[in-house]
């Protein structure tokens, strides 16, 4: 911080003094940030352009005694938090107004051991930071389809991708986790130690603490995998869809798809006519012998007359990183999300009529299919709320102008709203804006009634809020 740091900070009806500040600051490996600094606006700055909030305090963590001190000091002066991990959330829960981040985006540390195929993992690295170092030893942990994704809040709220029917969620090769809790104590969460707490943060999201590591069971995989898009007009939709959905039904562990259906950006295999057309996109990967592969993608490479087939063996790493030209930080993004356990015809019909009505170019639906050895969990063996071989819709509005906000976010809604009565009621929680508070109680079914009672142990203040968030029992807040 600089000289203007010598202001004091008003926290609600809570002064703070220059000195109080500068204490902190000088207890810290990382650093204090305030809006004098000239690097508060990039740290403030995060994937979703819609968000711009401008905390009173950044405190960049550089370890787990730096994330202690933050948290205590929010506690003492009653701050309002919040925790940033990759800054990807679509709600934007990294960052507050007028009170606390806590952003944990230095601590990026990846650490490999290949005889025990562990990875011990810190909060700010990114799936690409996690699968660069991973791959190295032709390891791997399933994560999500965006390698700018945050590890942190991806892994707390399930994490699921393509290798997920293979090796199950990401919370499913969690083995211990590091723990800042509320009153800024440090703690071991794993089956053996506070096993409440491992259970909680296994789907749960940033509810309970701040993980400072994460301990994950490896796989091996690689260096290579079948993967690549099938690419259809969308007039074939539903024919597609029908024999998508049939062909999932014998489908081995190894084999995911997922479908896209959007205006078809530039792609350099895609003929010229049929840029910013309605396409539907089936994406494969195949996790196991690439010879086997071949035969078992062909029935779901032989439907219909697709445009094109760009599937062939690619590094995993690589495949990992296929949509993020799609998703680049800056946009405006608005999504909204259901969990279907079938894609029944008039859940299709309701899916192609939006897509008829898309409000811009970048719009889209993402159906992600969650099965296998995901699907082979109890229901009540981790917070994640929904364990049945499901598949998660994703409508992702985004758009790049203010002007544009009414009719991309109406759009979302509308479908979601359509949709409604054919989903399952659950949804992933990573998915959810930040006007859907009043639906969590509902997506964790029967899991949160047992989450409401380790947050009022471990949070009974709520002082970690800036969530999708699981009230305590006694309701209470900071």
């Amino acid at each position: 911080m600089n000289d203007m740091s010598l202001m004091n900070l008003q926290a609600g009806k809570t002064w703070i003094g220059a000195e109080a500040i500068e204490a902190l600051a000088g207890r810290l490996r990382g650093r204090v940030l305030d809006a004098s600094d000239a690097a508060y606006e990039e740290a403030r700055t995060i994937w979703n352009a819609m968000v711009d909030r401008r905390p009173a305090l950044i405190v960049q963590c550089a370890g787990a005694a730096d994330v202690i001190n933050a948290v205590r000091f929010a506690s003492d002066n009653k701050l309002l938090v919040s925790v940033r991990g990759g800054g990807h959330n679509i709600a934007g829960n990294a960052v507050c107004d007028g009170g606390l981040m806590i952003d944990l985006s230095p601590m990026k540390s990846v650490r490999v051991d290949i005889a025990a195929k562990r990875a011990w993992v810190e909060p700010g690295a990114t799936l690409a930071d996690v699968d660069k170092e991973t791959q190295s030893f032709g390891l791997a942990v399933p994560t999500g389809i965006n390698s700018t994704t945050g590890i942190a809040g991806l892994t707390l709220g399930g994490g699921f991708g393509w290798i997920t029917r293979k090796f199950g969620l990401t919370i499913d090769n969690l083995v211990s986790a590091d723990v800042v809790t509320a009153n800024g104590e440090l703690v071991r969460a794993s089956p053996t130690q506070n096993s409440d707490l491992f259970w909680a943060l296994r789907g749960g999201g940033g509810n309970f603490g701040i993980v400072t590591a994460f301990e994950f069971q490896l796989h091996d995989l690689g260096p290579q995998v079948l993967s690549g898009l099938v690419v259809h007009p969308i007039a074939d939709a539903r024919a597609v869809l029908e024999q998508y959905r049939q062909a999932l039904e014998t489908a081995p562990d190894e084999l995911t798809c997922w479908v896209v259906m959007r205006q078809a950006p530039p792609l350099p295999f895609l003929p010229q006519e049929w840029h910013g057309k309605e396409v539907l996109v089936l994406a494969i990967c195949w996790c196991g012998d690439l010879d086997v592969g071949e035969e078992a993608t062909q029935r779901l490479r032989s439907i219909g007359k697709p445009i094109a087939d760009v599937v062939g063996p690619h590094p995993f790493a690589g495949w990992q990183q296929a949509f993020d030209p799609l998703l680049t930080p800056g946009a405006r993004n608005y999504w909204k999300s259901h969990d279907f356990i079938a894609l029944s015809d008039t859940a299709i019909e309701v899916l192609l009529d939006a897509i008829g009505k898309l409000p811009g170019p970048e719009c889209e639906v993402f159906i992600g299919h969650v099965g296998g050895a995901a699907g082979r969990i109890a229901a009540g063996a981790t917070a994640f709320p929904q364990r049945n071989s499901h598949f998660v819709m994703n409508v992702h509005a985004r758009w790049r102008e203010a002007a544009m906000d009414q009719a991309c976010i109406g759009w979302a809604r509308q479908l979601f709203e359509a949709a409604k009565p054919h989903s399952a009621g659950t949804a992933y929680i990573n998915f959810m804006p930040e006007d859907e508070t009043d639906r969590v109680e509902a997506v964790y079914g029967d899991n949160y009634k047992r989450l409401a009672e380790i947050k009022e142990q471990y949070d009974p203040q709520n002082l970690f809020r800036m969530n999708q968030n699981v009230r305590p029992v006694g309701g209470r807040t900071v």
